[in-house]
């Protein structure tokens, strides 16, 4: 499994409305996208008690079954709209160690993704079993998904959640809370 997120930073005056009506319009173009495990359709409006004052954002986030769907998806309509709204974004993805998504994502109102260094003198496979075992404890405290991946190329960790109700801001200096407008999620693998 492959994660995959851009993340666009909008003016601080920015009508978010524009990315609400956004993902109202075209958020069920993904909702049976091949090799999709799901995609939430995130924003982040400075205004709103969760985001706590931080950059307005829109910032989807994908979990793939597999490098197919995520490079039929970057190659498809459905970025050059992004590339066309909003120039081309980096694309950041990590190889995922741990996944657990519960079969009905719908009830997921936030998200939370965080981004942390790798030590150089980290050992990959303890750290590994450190993040299996904080996927499952925040899996019994309430998650329906939860994630752990890592990027090799930039040395790496990515966590990221999806929650009910409103968490608090995960600690670190690369870390967001968002509001889910939209979630696909496909009913098999294809």
């Amino acid at each position: 499994m492959i994660t995959m997120q851009y993340r666009i930073g909008l003016p601080a005056d920015y009508d978010m409305d524009i990315i609400r009506h956004r993902i109202a319009e075209r958020g069920h173009l993904t909702d049976d996208f091949p090799h999709l495990a799901f995609k939430t359709y995130l924003y982040a409006d400075r205004t709103s008690t969760y985001a706590a004052g931080g950059e307005n954002l829109y910032a989807p986030f994908y979990l793939w079954h597999n490098h197919e769907g995520m490079n039929a998806f970057l190659a498809g309509p459905g970025f050059a709209g992004v590339v066309e709204s909003f120039g081309r974004p980096v694309v950041r993805t990590w190889s995922v160690w741990r996944a657990e998504t519960a079969s009905d994502l719908s009830a997921a109102q936030y998200a939370t993704r965080e981004i942390a260094p790798i030590s150089a003198q980290a050992v990959l496979a303890a750290l590994r079993s450190e993040e299996e075992a904080k996927v499952q404890h925040d899996v019994e405290r309430g998650a329906l998904a939860a994630i752990s991946a890592f990027d090799p190329t930039s040395w790496t960790l990515m966590r990221f959640r999806l929650w009910q109700h409103i968490v608090d801001r995960p600690q670190g200096h690369d870390a967001d809370v968002y509001a889910i407008g939209h979630i696909s999620q496909p009913s098999s693998a294809h």
